[in-house]
């Protein structure tokens, strides 16, 4: 296999038999480790190797000065925009700012340009002439382009670039001079530094030998040439003529640049190697409609490969990180050594999420008076991660049970430290200033719960390390404000960048590698992932606070040049490849277009590849989902027969009037809740919705008429005793059926948020109203309040009689007037009209009376229980929303269009035909030719639960 870094090895070693005399000079370190693996084999007796060196150590040599770390040179900057511009914005929000004006600044000084100058206002075309005289023509034409086009910007935003403009020019010269007081500096002002320096530099002891360079930057061109001119350095390109000849490649526009250079020119080589088009490697090319799936691929591609092979001539290349870890999981258990060439970002590792959870979690930190209170929602995410999971399981479901039962949207702190240590270290109110001490404490504790997790431990270190870096850099500033907000942000812009660096013998097994990993190193096999537009290449557009025209002219990179960079580390990829797989995804993501790279565009058309890509796929069904029955089967029938009654008159369970009446919606709605156990998703509620307050007024009607029961020794309610009531007892009911509803116990304070107090002022409105019907219908005998009633029903079936079990709580059954009312409390507008009362079990029918069919259920269950009555049974609903109806009447009527009702007075009078019709429908549910099936009517689908099962 061709190898650029060995035939370079072997030719110094042909030219310098003393190699300890020699530096050779890289791009980066993985490139230097290869290139000594190659010296060494080379190598048949003992030989003092040369130094091995990165362009970056050369600078940072020459200079006796590193640079300091991002965080330290934003806040030398903003100390320094704050005393040029008086009404400066706080430090977290110029942070991001800050992060592109420092990188624009180093710009500037790799690239050699002249600060002063680039920030002007050259609005002027004699202030152009005069000014840049220094300038072509062509980059004169720049500028000018620029400045004309901003002249018809509207004034306003014209006003606000010209201030910021305007400020960048004394920004710059002013903080190079408190970076030179404080002795700190940013790689580019080193790199401009020894450039214009290099007149005073020493003859070097040593021969220095540059290997594999593409793109300079201005300081660095100019420190090679220098030594190339005056130090008889050497250079070795890396290229091929498939690239460099072609004037429209971009991958060879710097080369063709430096061949026409008097300096660099004679370096080239008389005759450009040829690999790529000698070489003709077979190119395969992957779509797939999965960017996750890409692993997979991956791992089908080395199945194939033949276990003899060495592992170390292939590579896998991995523009996106996240791909790094399903890659890993599905290697060939034959590959038994991988190295990881690629950092992966902590913000992608569970401990970092955890982290940030705990971070929101003190951003919604409530103080009610002495007491602590989290929001719920942050509680609810950690106790579901895995670490608090672990350290307390019984205690986590337990909290999170009792969250959902109370509807805590705030929980106190002393609830939550019950947990025990990790619990206590977790859920505290931290001030901004011990952020990073709690932060610190947090890190090492979860450390020690995670002996065991190697690779989580070395997340934590990271994060660890980060941290401590971070504290002691802040501790170095003099900040005013620092609070909550503003260090939490920080500490997220902090840690976005940092990565997990990967340790492993870089010499065996096989490669994984990011993009800019892999110059100058060889492969036989080449694959690579993320093939598309907007990954690699990377998406178009450069951070900068420069306009591109002005960057342009000033000879500054822009987007062009790095396209160029990463075109070229692609076609180095083919100078020794004999087999190359391209993978690329055609579903979007992130905004991203699921297009191919242009370099697979490219390479087809140049190389004539007539092959089309291989689609690669996992197989689903992009049909719209068919329709679900439900047979019923052995199993099913198990269940249903849960609802018969047994000999000894017992049965497992029991049919409730919501139970029929979901049937009759929807038959296969009924039996994902009531035979597959399908039930919905309590989640905490932090408005008061309709389904809470019906179910809080239950509750304090209860104990309202329940108490005045107790209190008076008797059943019946006189007019006189509705006064009591309304002046003294209204407001302990509802407060008891708020602790009831949440299941507080009588010390917890029900004090839970403001719309509760609300409910409760609506909700005594409400009563009030109620007291006043039942007031002037006095006297009232109370028979029960929110009481099951059990019936034995009978099944007349043509498949064979059985009987089945029914239940019911019917909100209130009391003596009025010779009448026994069965009263049902909806806090909903339900009708209580119906036309007949097959209409009640007709399911087709758009708007059937569910309300109405309740309460002739509760008719039903009544008689049965009591038999030997023979008071007429009248059903009744009272809506919240019409009881302040002046002509309100909570009764049933049998009312066919546009004629007057018949009210419901008894319910025996409609009994047969009632008890018929709930015969038949509950031989449905029970008939074994008959399917669950879905219902037709797509509005009932509208806000079923269950509507993504059925994918309607």
């Amino acid at each position: 296999m061709n190898s650029f870094l060995r035939n370079t090895a072997q030719d110094i070693l042909k030219n310098h038999k003393t190699l300890q005399d020699l530096v050779i000079v890289l791009p980066n370190r993985r490139a230097g480790l290869f290139f000594k693996q190659h010296l060494g084999s080379l190598i048949d007796s003992p030989i003092w190797m040369p130094e091995i060196k990165t362009i970056e150590d050369v600078f940072y040599q020459l200079a006796a000065q590193r640079p300091a770390d991002e965080l330290s040179l934003i806040f030398e900057l903003y100390k320094t925009y704050q005393n040029l511009n008086p009404v400066a914005e706080s430090f977290d929000q110029f942070y991001f700012w800050g992060e592109m004006i420092l990188k624009d600044f180093n710009d500037v000084d790799q690239f050699m340009a002249n600060a002063e100058k680039l920030y002007l206002h050259l609005s002027e075309i004699k202030e152009i002439e005069s000014d840049l005289s220094f300038l072509s023509p062509s980059q004169i034409e720049l500028i000018k382009q620029f400045w004309n086009a901003f002249q018809r910007q509207d004034r306003r935003h014209q006003e606000k670039f010209l201030r910021f403009w305007q400020l960048l020019g004394p920004l710059y010269k002013n903080y190079q001079v408190a970076l030179d007081v404080s002795e700190l500096s940013y790689p580019g002002k080193i790199y401009r530094k020894v450039a214009m320096g290099l007149e005073l530099q020493a003859v070097p002891e040593k021969k220095y030998i540059f290997v594999g360079f593409n793109a300079f930057t201005t300081t660095e061109e100019k420190l090679v040439k220098y030594f190339i001119s005056e130090f008889g350095a050497e250079i070795y390109w890396d290229i091929d003529a498939y690239y460099l000849e072609d004037r429209h490649q971009e991958a060879g526009m710097f080369f063709r640049e430096y061949q026409k250079d008097k300096i660099f020119g004679p370096t080239f080589p008389e005759i450009i190697p040829n690999h790529i088009e000698v070489r003709q490697a077979n190119i395969k090319t992957y779509a797939t409609p999965l960017k996750s799936n890409q692993a997979n691929l991956v791992g089908a591609i080395l199945e194939k490969v033949d276990p003899q092979e060495n592992w170390e001539e292939t590579v896998v290349i991995l523009p996106d990180e996240q791909l790094l870890f399903p890659v890993l999981h599905v290697l060939p258990d034959r590959i038994s050594k991988v190295n990881v060439t690629m950092g992966y970002p902590i913000r992608n590792a569970p401990v970092y999420a955890f982290l940030e959870a705990v971070l929101e979690m003190q951003r919604f930190v409530k103080m009610d008076g002495e007491n602590v209170l989290f929001y719920h929602q942050q509680i609810k995410n950690l106790l579901s991660t895995i670490y608090l999971k672990t350290a307390a399981p019984e205690f986590a479901t337990k909290l999170l049970q009792i969250v959902q039962d109370q509807n805590m949207i705030h929980i106190p702190l002393p609830m939550l430290q019950e947990g025990g240590g990790l619990y206590q270290l977790v859920f505290q109110k931290v001030e901004a200033a011990n952020l990073f001490s709690y932060l610190a404490d947090l890190i090492r504790a979860l450390a020690e719960h995670l002996e065991e997790e190697p690779l989580q431990r070395t997340y934590l270190f990271q994060c660890f390390k980060q941290l401590i870096r971070f504290r002691e850099v802040l501790e170095k500033q003099e900040i005013q404000r620092l609070d909550m907000e503003f260090m939490i942000r920080l500490f997220r812009q902090i840690f976005r960048e940092v990565k997990l660096p990967f340790e492993g013998e870089p010499l065996q097994g096989l490669q994984l590698m990011g993009v800019l990993e892999s110059r100058n190193l060889d492969f036989r096999r080449v694959i690579i992932c993320n093939m598309n537009e907007d990954s690699f290449p990377p998406s178009g557009g450069l951070n900068s606070m420069i306009p591109f025209n002005i960057r342009r002219a000033f000879g500054l990179p822009v987007q062009e040049q790095n396209d160029a960079i990463y075109a070229y580390t692609f076609y180095r990829l083919l100078h020794s490849a004999e087999e190359v797989h391209m993978i690329y995804a055609t579903a979007s993501d992130q905004g991203k277009a699921g297009e191919k790279s242009r370099y697979i565009q490219q390479m087809q058309i140049e190389m004539g590849l007539d092959q089309k890509d291989e689609v690669v796929f996992v197989p689903i069904d992009l049909k719209a989902t068919g329709e679900i029955n439900i047979e019923k089967t052995p199993e099913v029938l198990a269940q249903l027969e849960r609802y018969i009654v047994r000999n000894d008159g017992s049965s497992v369970t029991s049919f409730s009037p919501s139970a029929i009446n979901m049937f009759i919606d929807c038959r296969l709605k009924f039996y994902l809740r009531y035979l597959a156990g399908l039930e919905e998703k309590e989640e905490v509620k932090e408005e008061v919705d309709a389904a809470v307050f019906g179910n809080i007024a239950h509750y304090s009607m209860e104990f309202l008429y329940q108490g005045c029961i107790e209190r008076k020794k008797r059943q019946v309610l006189v007019h006189e005793d509705f006064d009591d009531l309304k002046k003294n007892w209204v407001y302990p009911a509802i407060e008891k059926g708020v602790r009831k509803f949440y299941k507080l116990e009588d010390d917890k304070d029900t004090r839970l948020n403001g719309q509760i107090a609300i409910v409760r002022d609506v909700l005594h409105r409400y009563i009030i109203r109620l007291l006043d019907i039942d007031q002037a219908s006095a006297p009232i005998q109370i028979l029960s309040m929110e009481k099951e009633h059990r019936a034995s029903f009978e099944v007349k079936a043509a498949y064979g009689d059985f009987k089945v079990a029914l239940k019911g709580f019917i909100d209130r059954v009391d003596l009025q007037q010779g009448s026994i009312r069965l009263i049902d409390y909806k806090s909903g507008a339900d009708k209580k009209d119906f036309a007949q009362v097959e209409d009640l079990f007709d399911a087709n029918l758009k708007k059937r009376n569910k309300a109405a069919m309740q309460t002739l259920f509760y008719g039903l269950l009544y008689q049965s229980m009591y038999p030997e009555n023979t008071l007429p049974l009248k059903p009744a609903l009272f809506n919240f929303k019409e009881v302040f109806k002046e002509d309100f009447n909570p009764y049933l009527q049998e009312k066919q269009a546009r004629k007057t009702g018949v009210e419901v007075n008894d319910y025996k009078d409609y009994q047969e035909n009632f008890e018929y019709h709930l015969s038949e429908k509950l031989s449905e549910i029970f008939n074994p030719s008959l399917l669950f099936d879905q219902t037709e009517d797509l509005d009932k689908c509208k806000n079923c639960p269950y509507k993504e099962i059925c994918g309607r």
